[in-house]
């Protein structure tokens, strides 16, 4: 196991430790303390080695072997799941970037706090994406600058 693989299994156990099993966030306690950056952290550890399981069963499958289907159809069939499942992996593999981005934040205190306003993301928010860098206004605002720019 590589260092890094048991440094974040570390992280998870501390944090487990620190929260219990049945700890959840809530708007009650002040925002972005201790738990709740541990909480958001082991969220984003199990997510991100979730992903890398999920990237291994996909290598071991192409591992054993090309596609045999003797018949064409199946043969079409079966070579467009793979192609599905090397586009998911394809965007796991950029989400995994995002998830060691909001790693990095929490590593500085930053996480939690919209990039472009400062103000708290909000605790929904970051449990139904825990990778948000923006508020849900700054979000909008920004994906109309996009829609109005690829529109010109």
């Amino acid at each position: 196991m590589s260092a890094a693989a048991s440094e974040e299994i570390e992280i998870i156990e501390k944090a487990k430790s620190l929260l219990g099993e049945s700890y959840v966030p809530s708007d009650d306690e002040e925002y972005m303390d201790e738990r709740q950056q541990a909480y958001f952290q082991m969220l984003l550890l199990e997510w991100k080695r979730s992903i890398h399981s999920a990237a291994d069963q996909t290598l071991e499958s192409l591992a054993s072997g090309p596609i045999r289907e003797p018949d064409l159809n199946d043969r079409a069939s079966s070579e467009t799941d793979w192609g599905i499942e090397l586009r998911t992996r394809d965007r796991q593999r950029k989400l995994i970037s995002k998830i060691d981005s909001a790693l990095r934040r929490i590593a500085q205190g930053e996480y939690g706090y919209c990039e472009v306003t400062g103000d708290p993301i909000g605790l929904k928010r970051l449990i139904a994406r825990p990778v948000a860098t923006m508020t849900v206004e700054a979000q909008e605002a920004h994906e109309r600058r996009e829609k109005i720019s690829r529109d010109d």
